[in-house]
């Protein structure tokens, strides 16, 4: 039966691709949907994109093992993410139809600092986008039985194929279903679990007094500051996220799905939270903690529901590994190789968008079969060079500071001070360091650049 789940849930996938292909005329359409998405499909669409593997795996994973303090970054630190991104972000963005952040970039800072842009975005992506693809391949692996490698492998040729072909349109049709099977997915089985606990009360009182704190036992300040910085912070101008409310009919909507799917995704992301914490005296002893809430679902959910519990998880895993590829294929096509190339032709772009869908996706899958935990690859994913860019988007969206070199250089900095800062010095709050010390070094160039502008055109009015 679970076979025959995936191969169906595969060839609706691949349909709903083909058929939305058809409507793809030009690299709006493909890349922001032509700007006609309503207000229901981004709101759904955003927070299947945020709701992903290491919500469903990664963070029940961590709480089964830790308690509260093991997951801030779901669902608190993600959902207040997204409100901020619609106080701050979305409005201001959607009004000038752009297509990707670093068209924005290019707006204020000039050409130079939209490739480099390009260049910092990407990874960060990819990185997140691998961690989905070995939690599908958790998925798989447990419920067929096949190596993990085999089901990564299989993944990520079924997201790049439908990706490939639907572009966002298609994207997003498939993450309202998406997102509707994982929040049946999700509330199904917590009502089942705690009908079948006989004293739910009484597990709370066994429970050690750590396991309640929502802050690590022994961490300074820094760290605790740190912890919540990086998915507030460094997931805020994520290309994912972005190219979502882009797509949104006008600005008002924009801001309104972000804060909507904010809303989704913090009531939707208690559930994998709570289980998680309850989750050792429901399964007890277990080695492997990301595999918590499949192995779950098959010991508490009868055949049937067993089956649409996993379709869930595999829900969530798609509706964020499609957004990832065609993200990246949006800043490394459009932003990088169009430009250089001077293609102007919509057909051809298209054509370039998905060879770069393609190319993204192979990559990731490279990085997933690397190794490494889910939750361990997001977080590197949402803090790697992120500080730059968050600086230089925020000082170009709420100031008149227009430096190239300044931005140039932070963005710089943002990516190899976060390294620098945790590997080398080892210090307890490496990327929110790395942000305040961005934002020193845009405003110390962006006066000197300013200063050097003001002397050179005295020296002019003086000759």
């Amino acid at each position: 039966m679970k076979g025959f789940l995936i191969v169906f849930y595969v060839i609706i996938q691949i349909l709903i691709g083909v058929y939305l292909s058809r409507k793809i005329k030009n690299e709006a359409d493909y890349f922001v949907g032509g700007r006609r998405v309503s207000f229901f499909l981004v709101s759904f669409s955003l927070f299947a994109t945020w709701f992903g593997a290491e919500t469903c795996l990664g963070s029940s994973g961590a709480v089964y093992e830790t308690g509260l303090s093991g997951s801030r970054a779901d669902p608190f630190g993600f959902s207040l993410c997204l409100f901020l991104m619609g106080f701050f972000l979305a409005g201001r963005l959607r009004k000038k139809n752009y297509l990707t952040l670093a068209d924005f970039i290019k707006d204020r800072y000039g050409s130079l600092a939209e490739k480099l842009v390009v260049w910092v975005m990407i990874p960060s992506s990819i990185i997140w986008g691998a961690a989905q693809l070995r939690a599908f391949g958790q998925i798989l692996s447990v419920s067929t039985a096949l190596p993990l490698n085999l089901m990564i492998c299989f993944s990520a040729i079924l997201v790049i194929t439908y990706t490939v072909l639907g572009g966002l349109l298609g994207d997003i049709y498939t993450d309202l279903i998406q997102g509707v099977i994982i929040v049946g997915g999700l509330v199904t089985l917590a009502i089942i679990v705690l009908n079948r606990i006989p004293d739910l009360p009484a597990i709370f009182r066994q429970m050690p007094t750590e396991r309640w704190q929502i802050l690590g036992v022994g961490e300074s300040i820094w760290e605790r500051l740190d912890r919540w910085a990086v998915p507030v912070l460094g997931s805020l101008v994520v290309q994912e996220a972005i190219s979502r409310f882009l797509a949104a009919r006008n600005p008002q909507e924009a801001v309104r799905a972000c804060h909507t799917a904010g809303g989704i995704y913090f009531f939707t992301g208690l559930i994998p939270l709570f289980l998680g914490f309850i989750g050792p005296w429901l399964l007890p002893g277990l080695v492997d903690r990301e595999q918590f809430l499949v192995m779950l679902s098959h010991q508490y959910l009868p055949g049937m529901l067993s089956v649409i519990f996993l379709g869930a998880m595999i829900s969530a895993i798609l509706s964020t590994v499609d957004s990832i590829l065609l993200a990246c294929a949006a800043l490394f096509s459009h932003n990088f190789i169009l430009p250089i190339l001077g293609i102007k032709k919509e057909k051809t772009k298209v054509v370039v968008g998905r060879s770069a869908v393609v190319a993204t996706g192979l990559i990731a899958l490279a990085i997933a079969l690397g190794g490494n935990r889910i939750y361990d690859l997001v977080l590197l994913a949402a803090a790697f060079g992120t500080a730059g860019v968050l600086v230089i988007t925020m000082f170009g969206l709420y100031t008149s500071f227009d430096s190239q070199q300044a931005a140039l250089v932070t963005l710089v900095g943002g990516l190899v001070l976060t390294p620098i800062f945790q590997l080398v010095l080892k210090f307890k709050a490496p990327f929110l360091l790395s942000v305040l010390s961005c934002v020193a070094i845009f405003v110390v160039a962006a006066l000197l650049a300013q200063e050097k502008s003001d002397r050179t055109a005295l020296d002019s009015v003086k000759g």
